[in-house]
């Protein structure tokens, strides 16, 4: 009897109230090696703690932690014509879709949203990588348009982040004809006298990075961060040669006068907050009048605002 109550009984009830623990609560640098706690990076805007090496981080944190106190809406992008080129590979174009979707709980590869960021009032975008490599589509053609059209309504600059492996080729001929539309699209800006601002992320590649990209009229870059047309490795390839340590990283950019700043991603509220307001014409920030950053973790953060139309 005292077997099977001491024993049998508790190994019984182990079984049914043993609970799993969670595999997300760890994420390995893949610079360092660090194991970092998921709250910890959170906070740090995904950044590891030990070496500063940047991570990806969806557009909604991303604006989270931009806009004052965590605040933005959306604005409306016109939806694409759904596999226009009835694309197969491995799997259907649709059926790649619905699975980014499922991933990133987002419609498309690109977030276009307006706030206040050091109490200036702009629009902004940004890509996903995680959507399909934050591959240019139409729908990104459009919210690029979109972010202009409304930042041309409004009066106010467009603030573009960009992380993408190039045109998207499930759409072809029609991918690329973004290249020299989203072009037209930072024209309209130039032509309202309205500043345009690109901050490159890891990795900003191929077709993006021959058009909108590298079209700001100030060009910002995280660190380390992955800038070119043709990938390294491609051109180590053709011209049968070792490149220099660094190539194409945003460092070495910047010392070959292609980026006017390379900032760390947890200055770079402040840094666009004197970049814009010189460029508007404002008095400098003084730290004690500006709102403040949002105090709570991005963790899970959605925009606090309905979706606004290009047009309203």
């Amino acid at each position: 009897m005292n077997w099977i109550t001491n024993y049998v009984r508790p190994k019984i009830g182990s079984l049914f109230n043993r609970q799993e623990t969670p595999d997300n609560l760890w994420t390995k640098c893949g610079e360092c090696g660090s194991m970092l706690f998921h709250r910890e990076l959170s906070e740090n805007l995904q950044v590891c703690t030990h070496c500063g090496h940047h991570m990806q981080i969806s557009p909604r944190d991303r604006f989270t932690a931009l806009f004052d106190g965590g605040a933005f809406s959306e604005i409306e992008v016109e939806k694409p014509i759904a596999d226009p080129l009835q694309f197969r590979d491995q799997k259907k174009y649709p059926d790649r879709l619905r699975a980014a979707q499922r991933a990133t709980s987002e419609k498309e590869a690109m977030l276009v949203v307006e706030g206040d960021v050091g109490g200036v009032p702009i629009v902004a975008t940004a890509q996903d990588f995680s959507f399909m490599g934050g591959s240019m589509g139409m729908y990104v053609g459009n919210a690029i348009l979109a972010a202009a059209t409304r930042a041309v309504e409004t009066n106010r600059p467009l603030v573009l982040f960009s992380a993408a492996g190039g045109a998207r080729m499930q759409e072809g001929i029609l991918s690329l004809m973004q290249m020299p539309r989203t072009t037209v699209a930072v024209e309209m800006l130039r032509e309202a006298n309205l500043p345009y601002i690109v901050v490159l992320t890891h990795p900003t590649t191929g077709g993006v990075t021959a058009s909108y990209a590298m079209l700001g009229d100030v060009q910002i870059a995280e660190p380390n961060a992955l800038i070119c047309f043709a990938g390294p490795r491609v051109i180590e390839q053709t011209i049968r040669e070792k490149l220099p340590e660094g190539f194409q990283r945003a460092e070495y950019l910047l010392d070959h006068g292609m980026l006017d700043r390379v900032t760390d991603r947890r200055k770079m509220r402040d840094e666009l907050t004197v970049i814009l307001r010189m460029l508007l014409g404002m008095d400098a920030p003084v730290a004690a009048d500006l709102p403040p950053p949002p105090a709570v973790s991005t963790e899970g953060a959605v925009a606090t605002q309905p979706p606004a139309t290009a047009e309203s």
